[in-house]
């Protein structure tokens, strides 16, 4: 039998071969992703000294991912899922593997604002489609915990990715690690190709799907979001969390190499050892989620990294700087996966795709201009006391989250929703 044409494994746990596989694949990606994290900002540091040109190109990276959520969609729920991952890692081996290439022969700063953002718009395809598959893979009382095996293999590659991008940064340099970044997706493709999971988004879609413009798809997304009181909010709130929070990655790299002198080797180590609160937030979630809910355990996570990030505004030393980026990625990887979690549990298998990108590419909206604007205060004014607002301004957020429906529903995957 064909490959694509292969019948539907059973569904059971998060320990199943195609499940472990997608797993590992997965981690071999994520590798590849935190290794770029990392040497991409410093390749535009080190050629251009430029917190301000940090920010647009991860300004325009999201751009990207917006632009490109109008349809990522849609695409995802008519093609086969298996066979469009394969593609956007493919394509992003490509890209990412010109980049070293282009560099041993003279440096070209502008080829980053074309190639990282391009790379972007496969990064938003393969993670909207990434979302959909989990379901087809594990039961439903699974899922957290399937998302959270999930979360803590991109802790380890967030660990292994940094520490191998700024060490070898430092003896190569950037250009030349991001080479490593490309070879890992190349072996993420090859993985994904032995999967037994069909692909193929059920139930099907009607005959007339293709005929269907990408707006409409898009509208079909929200208005599933529209209809979906927690997950409504939740799209709200978040709008106003990616503007502060999108280009804090950036801040803190300006922040170890700018403020406290300290040399590539160190800023992927600062990156590696915050990966840990990651490696926790996936062993803990479920069991957080059990014991305080989803909207305690969003809430909650958001406004302790409310508190980390004014920390990070104080911090004098290095030290300092790896144990707040810890707690403040374990926050963030709570509320991730609780997010997505609860997504996946509400939502039909078949609209997955369009809900994932439109509630992604509506609340990614205000990064671009967060990251732009933030970052140029950064310059300007200092880390500091741009940290103590991005913080304040996220407690507040979280606060005003216990007065809607995400705090005030203690069951948000049983509530009601429109299609």
């Amino acid at each position: 039998m064909p490959r694509g044409e292969a019948k539907a494994q059973p569904k059971t746990s998060a320990g199943t071969r195609d499940f472990f596989i997608f797993l590992s694949s997965q981690t071999l990606s994520a590798v590849g992703n935190s290794i770029s994290y990392v040497a991409i900002p410093l390749l535009v540091l080190r050629a251009t000294g430029s917190v301000v040109q940090m920010g647009m190109i991860t300004g325009l990276v999201s751009v990207a991912t917006i632009v490109t959520g109008l349809f990522s969609g849609a695409v995802a729920d008519r093609v086969n899922r298996r066979r469009l991952l394969i593609v956007c890692d493919l394509a992003r081996a490509l890209l990412f593997g010109a980049v070293p290439l282009i560099w041993a022969f003279s440096p070209q700063v502008w080829l980053l604002y074309v190639i990282v953002p391009v790379a972007g718009v496969f990064s938003m395809a393969a993670q909207v489609a990434y979302v959909t598959v989990t379901p087809s893979l594990v039961e439903a009382d699974q899922i957290t915990k399937a998302n959270g095996r999930l979360y803590a293999s991109y802790a380890v590659a967030g660990v292994l990715g940094p520490t191998l991008a700024g060490a070898l940064s430092g003896v190569f340099g950037p250009a030349a690690v991001i080479a490593i970044d490309a070879a890992t997706f190349v072996a993420s493709a090859a993985g994904l190709y032995l999967l037994r999971w069909d692909g193929v988004p059920k139930p099907a879609e009607a005959p007339d799907a293709a005929r269907r413009s990408f707006l409409s798809d898009f509208m079909v997304g929200l208005r599933f979001l529209g209809g979906h009181p927690v997950l409504r909010t939740l799209t709200i709130l978040l709008s106003f969390l990616t503007f502060l929070t999108l280009g804090l990655i950036d801040i803190v790299v300006f922040h170890v190499k700018h403020d406290l002198g300290q040399p590539d080797s160190v800023v992927g180590v600062v990156l590696a050892a915050g990966t840990v609160g990651t490696l926790i937030a996936s062993a803990s979630v479920a069991r957080v989620r059990g014991a305080l809910g989803f909207g305690g355990s969003w809430i909650g996570a958001y406004a302790l990294a409310g508190a980390v990030v004014a920390g990070l505004g104080l911090a004098a030393n290095v030290a300092l700087v790896a144990v707040l980026v810890s707690v403040f990625l374990f926050c963030t990887g709570i509320a991730g996966i609780c997010s997505m979690s609860l997504r996946q549990e509400v939502t039909p298998d078949h609209l997955l795709g369009r809900v994932t990108s439109t509630f992604w590419t509506v609340h990614s909206t205000l990064g671009p201009i967060g990251a732009a604007v933030l970052t140029a205060l950064a310059a300007k004014f200092g880390v500091g006391p741009v940290c103590l607002a991005i913080g304040g301004a996220c407690l507040a957020i979280a606060a005003a989250g216990s007065f809607t429906p995400i705090g005030r529903r203690a069951r948000p995957e049983l509530s009601g929703s429109a299609e």
